[in-house]
């Protein structure tokens, strides 16, 4: 039976002495159930604010400053073991696509639909993996509110982009994805070199499709100082609170809490983006939730 722990299968730990100058110095006493609240926070906020830069740089180019700052970070916090084993490249290689494939179909997702509803598509991606490794009786049940869930987003009051629905799934595959072949680079790398090389190969992956689209507005400082600060948000602030929040609270109730995601993505939306829902798609959000938070609570 297995647990899902949707922090870990989002985000990677970083370096310890990242995490205990960063963090651990500055909020050893917050509670941890505010510290996972406020990574959960950050990274929907991060999401609310790259959209606002896809009217200069496309989904495209946010994906690729994203990537390439959040690459020099874990390259410089892990500049000491960047050395790893011919037989681990393959993996990392993978990982970094992965990565990079992820990161644009959800910013492709969020430029078409509200982030609210992306989120809570792409979260369907980890938690099909959940249930697929268990065998409980009342794993159907975790499966059949969340596709209820997914139906009542459906209903919106205008028409839907079923291009950005698709897009949401294909990131969510992406995310299911990123858990197993996370599960293997753990299993071939030690300490944060193969995630910071992984991370630098989706950066140039995503490079050419960014400045494609973007051209030299990626080089604007405004440009380059919103992408820096996404990076900040998404990136280097949730690592930090949830590595700190993960030692003081079971995995088990760090995942339970991380299943509150989609509903903090709507509220961003709303109050970043003024993206609006009806009843039915909260009660959609709702229903995901309750499925992603049981199928943790649940499962061995």
């Amino acid at each position: 039976m297995v647990a899902i722990d949707f922090g870990w299968a989002r985000k990677p730990a970083l370096p310890w002495g990242f995490s205990r100058s960063a963090a651990r110095q500055r909020v050893g006493g917050v509670p941890p159930t505010v510290l996972v609240l406020a990574g959960i926070v950050s990274v929907q906020v991060g999401a609310a604010v790259a959209k606002q830069l896809f009217a200069a740089t496309g989904p495209a180019g946010a994906v690729s400053l994203r990537l390439f700052f959040a690459g020099v970070v874990l390259l410089v916090c892990w500049r000491s073991s960047l050395r790893i084993e011919r037989r681990a490249l393959p993996v990392v290689l993978a990982y970094g696509a992965i990565l990079a494939v992820m990161n644009l179909a959800f910013y492709e997702a969020i430029d078409r639909i509200p982030l609210g509803m992306a989120v809570t598509l792409e979260f369907l991606g980890p938690l099909v993996v959940a249930l697929a490794h268990s065998r409980r009786w009342i794993d159907p049940v975790w499966a059949v509110l969340a596709g209820g869930g997914v139906l009542l987003l459906t209903h919106a009051d205008g028409p839907v982009l079923w291009t950005g629905v698709l897009f949401a799934l294909a990131a969510g595959a992406c995310w299911g994805s990123y858990i197993l072949v996370g599960a293997k680079l753990g299993e071939r790398t030690s300490g944060g070199g193969g995630l910071a090389i992984a991370m630098a190969f989706g950066g140039l992956l995503s490079a050419p499709m960014g400045i494609l689209g973007a051209g030299a507005s990626l080089l604007q400082p405004s440009v380059l100082l919103a992408g820096f600060g996404v990076a900040l948000l998404s990136s280097v602030v949730p690592y930090s609170v949830e590595l700190e929040a993960l030692r003081r609270i079971p995995p088990r109730v760090f995942g339970v809490l991380m299943s509150l995601e989609p509903a903090v993505a709507a509220l961003a939306g709303l109050v970043v983006l003024g993206q609006l829902m009806n009843f039915a798609q909260w009660a959609g959000i709702a229903c995901v939730v309750a499925a992603s938070a049981g199928a943790t609570r649940t499962g061995r």
